[in-house]
C-alpha cells in the first residue's frame, strides 16, 4: 500500500475514533464509529486482506452499527449533559484500573504458554486450505494473544454499554 494512503487512512481512523469518545451526541458518535470502521477496512485492503476487509464492512459497519443505532433510538438517549467529576470516583477508578493491569501482566508473566501459538494444522499431502481456513489457522496459531485481548475488550465494551444505558432513579 502506498505509505501516503496508509497514513491518510490511519489518521482518519484515529481521528474518527477520538470523535466517537468526544461526541456527546450518541448518534453522531455511532456514525463516527462507522467511518472509523470503513477506514480500518481500507487499511485491510491495503494489506491484501480482502476477506477481513469485507467482513469488517458487512459485519461491523453494517450489522453491528445498525444494532447500535436501533438501541440508541429505542432508549431515546439525549445529548449528554456536562457534569462535574467526582475526584474520589476518578481516583478510585484509576486505582482499580492500575490494579487490574498489574494483575493481567502478573498472570501473563507467570504463564509462559500464553505466548506460544497453537500447534499448526497438519494436512495430508496434496490438500490445501481455502482462504477462510487460512485466516482461521493464522488467527489461532500466530495471533492468539491479540485475539484474546480483543475478546476482553468486547466484554468491557458490553459492560460499559450496560452501565451507560442504565437509567438513574429520581
Amino acid at each position: 500500500m502506498n505509505p501516503l494512503l496508509f497514513g491518510l487512512f490511519a489518521f482518519l481512523m484515529l481521528a474518527f475514533g477520538v470523535s466517537v469518545v468526544v461526541n456527546r451526541n450518541p448518534v453522531a458518535s455511532a456514525l463516527s464509529l462507522v467511518v472509523s470502521f470503513l477506514c480500518l477496512a481500507a487499511l485491510y485492503v491495503g494489506l491484501d486482506a480482502y476477506l477481513i476487509a469485507s467482513v469488517q464492512v458487512v459485519v461491523y459497519a453494517g450489522a453491528v452499527m445498525v444494532l447500535f443505532l436501533f438501541i440508541i433510538m429505542l432508549l431515546d438517549l439525549k445529548e449528554e449533559q456536562r457534569r462535574k467529576f467526582n475526584k474520589l470516583a476518578v481516583g478510585g477508578g484509576a486505582l482499580v484500573a492500575l490494579v487490574f493491569a498489574a494483575q493481567v501482566f502478573g498472570v501473563l508473566a507467570k504463564f509462559p504458554k500464553g505466548n506460544q501459538p497453537f500447534p499448526t494444522l497438519k494436512l495430508p499431502p496434496g490438500e490445501t486450505l481455502n482462504d477462510i481456513q487460512k485466516v482461521g489457522d493464522a488467527m489461532f496459531s500466530q495471533h492468539v494473544l491479540p485475539l484474546q485481548i480483543v475478546g476482553v475488550l468486547i466484554l468491557v465494551a458490553t459492560i460499559g454499554v450496560i452501565v451507560i444505558s442504565k437509567r438513574e432513579l429520581k
